[in-house]
């Protein structure tokens, strides 16, 4: 799990000088209670040698203030620390639970969602009860990770937005993974411009304000390049990637680092330099091996695959494609396995194995979470969740699928159904705002009815794809933000 906790190592809930009032007398009198019996001291031992007996007897029955020189000399009679013995919270607990948090990190780095979020969930109930704030955080953010692993969505926005209200009053800096986390499950949603508002607003309040974060910066300049290509906006995506590899040496995380190799790759694709995405692809294929992140590289063999498919090496392509979604499946990434799927349809498809390309491609569509679909002959389960492509799970993916069934049943002749999977994919793409997707699938639509004798449908789904590609917003997103000081 490449993102850092939602804190920056202070100790939430430290209490000093005289917020030792904010828990009530009664209450650490019976702490004092507690502890000294659990120790064998009488009220006398735990008093001498600068109080009396008959002091801590008033402040045991919760009748006395205590101050906190007082305070002081019984946490030190009672072998604990200040803040223990004012909070109840001991330092221990909270290295127990950052060690936890580190646990459910590493399950969700081998691929282990599923048991990476039992250990959050105990963190997080755990934090709040004892009321340590930035454990709880990391838990939830734990959690909002894991469902984006699993492709519950809503839920991982939840838990994103809860980190974010936990953590309102901290510098911004430390909310940026959960600001980053709820863009990623927008752009999953296929809410593309709604996933760069957020990034593009954080960027501008960070570098606004002088709070020039190179870790935050490097982390929402990574995420905005996939909107960013989704919507079009190349120049953009472009910029972004630049500026990561600006920032990138003064990061020391290496699976931070790796994620915006794989960014980077996907300009280089866009520019036709094939050869550099995959050199790029390899330094982040080799720093997730070190650091054994099996879903993120599952998601580098992802994207080999895809360079290789454009540099027309489909061999190659379906080999890594396969790899990929065979390592998501088995790590039960249930979202990201289905979107791999499309993709390995189209190689099937250049490939001429159109059938096995069709056999793969509708049972994505006919998937939903409740129920389970056939996997196509040959082909290892998907996800065993039956997670599939809908409107508001993967949109940008499931008007793709739809594109591919429209080109399948173009080329056999079928026109009614290479229309309807044509309309399909376009209602979905609308909604997202990917504006080189709508104008492609509205040449083909075009193409269908111009061959039809349907001249005037057809010149409306020209103009059309002329106007997703002119549309504002879909090239550039108004006032770029503004940029750190390098």
């Amino acid at each position: 799990m490449a993102d850092r906790s939602a804190g920056d190592g202070r100790t939430a809930g430290t209490v000093t000088g005289a917020a030792a009032g904010a828990e009530s007398t009664t209450e650490i009198g019976r702490r004092v209670l507690r502890l000294r019996t659990e120790r064998g001291f009488t009220q006398r031992q735990l008093a001498e040698p600068a109080y009396t007996a008959a002091y801590v007897s008033t402040l045991e029955a919760g009748k006395v203030r205590p101050s906190e020189a007082a305070l002081r000399h019984l946490a030190d009679r009672l072998g604990i620390s200040y803040e223990e013995l004012t909070t109840g919270r001991s330092p221990r607990d909270a290295t127990r639970l950052r060690a936890a948090v580190t646990d459910a990190r590493r399950a969700l780095a081998t691929g282990a969602a599923e048991d990476a979020a039992v250990i959050s969930v105990l963190v997080r109930d755990e934090a709040e009860r004892l009321g340590f704030a930035e454990e709880r955080g990391a838990a939830l953010l734990g959690l909002g990770d894991c469902a984006l692993e699993t492709g519950d969505l809503t839920v991982a926005r939840d838990h994103f937005e809860a980190v974010e209200r936990l953590l309102a009053g901290e510098p911004l800096p430390r909310r940026i993974p959960a600001i980053r986390g709820r863009a990623v499950a927008h752009l999953l949603a296929g809410e593309l411009r709604y996933s760069c508002y957020l990034l593009e607003s954080a960027i501008d309040e960070l570098n606004a304000s002088g709070l020039h974060d190179p870790y935050a910066l490097l982390l929402l300049y990574t995420a905005a390049i996939a909107p960013y290509m989704d919507m079009g906006a190349h120049a953009r995506a472009v910029r972004a990637a630049e500026l990561a590899l600006a920032l990138a040496p003064s990061v020391d995380d290496p699976g931070l680092i790796a994620r915006m190799h794989r960014g980077v790759a996907r300009t280089l694709i866009a520019e036709g330099r094939t050869a550099e995405a995959d050199a790029s692809l390899a330094k982040a294929q080799e720093l997730y091996e070190q650091l054994r992140i099996h879903t993120d590289l599952a998601h580098c063999h992802w994207m080999r695959g895809y360079v290789h498919a454009q540099d027309g090496n489909l061999e190659r392509a379906e080999r890594e494609l396969r790899t990929a979604r065979d390592m998501l499946a088995s790590k039960r990434a249930a979202l990201f396995t289905v979107q791999v799927e499309v993709e390995l349809a189209d190689v099937l498809r250049r490939r001429g194995r159109t059938a096995d390309a069709e056999a793969l491609l509708l049972p994505l569509l006919a998937r939903t979470p409740a129920e389970g679909a056939a996997d196509a002959p040959g082909e290892p389960e998907a996800a065993a969740d039956g997670v599939g492509l809908t409107a508001d799970r993967g949109a940008v993916h499931a008007g793709g699928a739809h594109r591919l069934l429209g080109l399948i049943a173009d080329e056999r002749g079928d026109v009614e159904a290479a229309e309807e999977h044509y309309c399909a994919a376009l209602s979905l793409l609308e909604r997202t705002g990917a504006a080189g997707d709508l104008a492609d699938l509205c040449r083909l639509l075009g193409d269908l009815l111009r061959r039809e004798g349907r001249l005037e449908a057809a010149m409306d789904a020209y103009r059309t794809g002329l106007g997703h590609r002119a549309a504002p917003g879909t090239t550039t997103l108004g006032p770029a933000p503004a940029e750190p000081p390098m």
